[in-house]
């Protein structure tokens, strides 16, 4: 890798002594509840363009077209990622991890307070949708420089031995976003009639998020920067062009970190927005029932993901990852198969198994994609692959599934879309590569020998990791 690190003179000597993780359980939380804070906002986006989005902002005759215009601006926050990863993602690599963090969490905040504010169209008509879509490119800016962050934050703090587990931090964070913003919406709606529901009750789920955010952003300004970013920044090894350097050296890596993501996008949002609509408009199903169905879903992804990470710790990561994107295709079939005649239980079965398909993607996902570029890159590379995947895989997901729907009245092609995101991903795995923890070590050394400092001891490894 370019620019490697020379170990600093007589760092590896120091006593290979048990040394308390400071720092390393604070930013496992930053990490994980930051992002499930933020990813809390953009959940309650993702439900109400599937419930209440088409008869507030988009009032049509025909329900269908309601929902596909609703599905639009949530297209929206993904298509605006990519801005956030690349504006977030190099400011990462610049000035270091936590800066971009808080600022990240600020932007999602104040966007999901605005729009539970927002008038609907019938009282300012055609502006209500377009400052809605506005509202919801900044909250994708925001999500897009997060996520790049908040990897790095718990994965460089943590064991490189165990990236797989301390990275997926930030990846309960959807789950724990989604099991609370589907959780207050499912409470609203059984606390209110339709009409106040739809009149005001979906908007206090937005507005909650700013206690939320503020408890956020009182975890992340307390915790000081990674150690491997600090040992770059003592150094002056921050690149000058990190998205230039990206680009012209790692560029394999960025493919492979892009395109193994497109599967667990797909099938997330099969499993949590799509199945809302088709749950609730094809097979009858009441609102509360899908909600409910998604919330326990999104329960089992809390444990099932960490777990995930951990496996891939032990086992091979590439092969964990891919074992589950062809377990999520060929579970998508099954999943519509038996959810014929409104059989409760049978649709909480079935979006449990998907999302845990989904976990054992997601779990491992976080690790691998750090792991494909260089210590002094990995900010600008990981956000990079994060929302450039994002555009082609999540964003346009449930619109296509409601495209496809339409189309040909059958679940057929909706699970024929999913397995060709899962062969997508299957690739991008085949293009990467394996775990390479001494970058970390050696950064890690750098660091104590230029300042000092020791850096966080490794949890469970029995080892410092001066001395892994």
């Amino acid at each position: 890798m370019a620019n490697a690190p020379v170990q600093a003179p007589g760092a590896a000597a120091r006593p290979d002594a048990p040394i308390r993780p400071q720092g390393l359980y604070k930013a496992f939380a930053a990490s994980l509840t930051g992002t499930a804070l933020e990813w809390y906002d953009f959940a309650v986006y993702s439900a109400a363009a599937a419930v209440v989005f088409p008869i507030v902002f988009f009032p049509s005759s025909d329900p269908m077209t309601g929902t596909i215009l609703a599905f639009s601006t949530y297209a929206v926050g993904y298509i605006s990622r990519p801005v956030g990863g690349i504006v977030f993602g190099r400011l990462g690599d610049r000035i270091g991890r936590k800066k971009v963090l808080v600022a990240t969490l600020m932007i999602i905040g104040v966007a999901t307070v605005l729009i539970g504010v927002l008038p609907g169209y019938a009282s300012i008509g055609i502006a209500a949708p377009i400052i809605l879509v506005l509202l919801r490119f900044a909250q994708g800016v925001g999500v897009g420089g997060e996520w790049g962050g908040a990897v790095l934050l718990s994965s460089e703090y943590g064991d490189p031995h165990r990236r797989g587990f301390w990275a997926s931090a930030a990846q309960v964070g959807p789950p724990a976003g989604n099991l609370l913003a589907n959780g207050a919406l499912a409470v609203l709606t059984l606390a209110l009639t339709e009409e106040q529901f739809l009149s005001f009750g979906w908007r206090l789920a937005f507005l909650l998020s700013a206690l939320l955010v503020g408890f956020g952003l009182w975890i992340r300004l307390k915790l000081e920067d990674t150690p491997v970013f600090k040992a770059i920044e003592a150094h002056g090894q921050q690149p000058d062009a990190p998205i230039r350097e990206v680009f012209s050296t790692e560029l394999r890596p960025l493919i492979a970190a892009v395109l193994c993501r497109v599967g667990p996008d797909v099938l997330y949002a099969l499993f949590t927005v799509f199945t809302l609509t088709y749950g609730i408009q094809v097979l009858g199903y009441q609102r509360n029932q899908v909600l409910t169905a998604v919330l326990i879903g999104s329960a089992f992804q809390l444990f099932m993901i960490p777990l995930a990470g951990a496996v891939s710790d032990r086992i091979n990561r590439r092969l964990v990852y891919g074992t589950a994107a062809v377990v999520g295709a060929v579970w998508t079939f099954v999943f519509f198969g038996i959810l014929g005649g409104k059989n409760e239980p049978m649709l909480i079965i079935g979006i449990v198994f998907g999302l845990m398909a989904h976990s054992f993607m997601y779990g491992p996902q976080a690790a691998f994609i750090v792991e494909q570029f260089s210590p002094r890159l990995r900010s600008t590379g990981s956000s990079l692959a994060y929302t450039f995947a994002g555009v082609i895989g999540g964003a346009i997901a449930p619109l296509m599934f409601t495209l496809l729907l339409a189309q040909f009245g059958t679940w057929v092609p909706v699970a024929i879309y999913v397995a060709v995101a899962a062969v997508v991903t299957l690739i991008g795995l085949a293009l990467g590569r394996n775990s390479n923890t001494t970058e970390d070590d050696d950064y890690k050394l750098l660091l104590e020998g230029a300042t000092g400092e020791r850096p966080a001891a490794v949890v469970g490894g029995g080892k410092t990791s001066a001395n892994s």
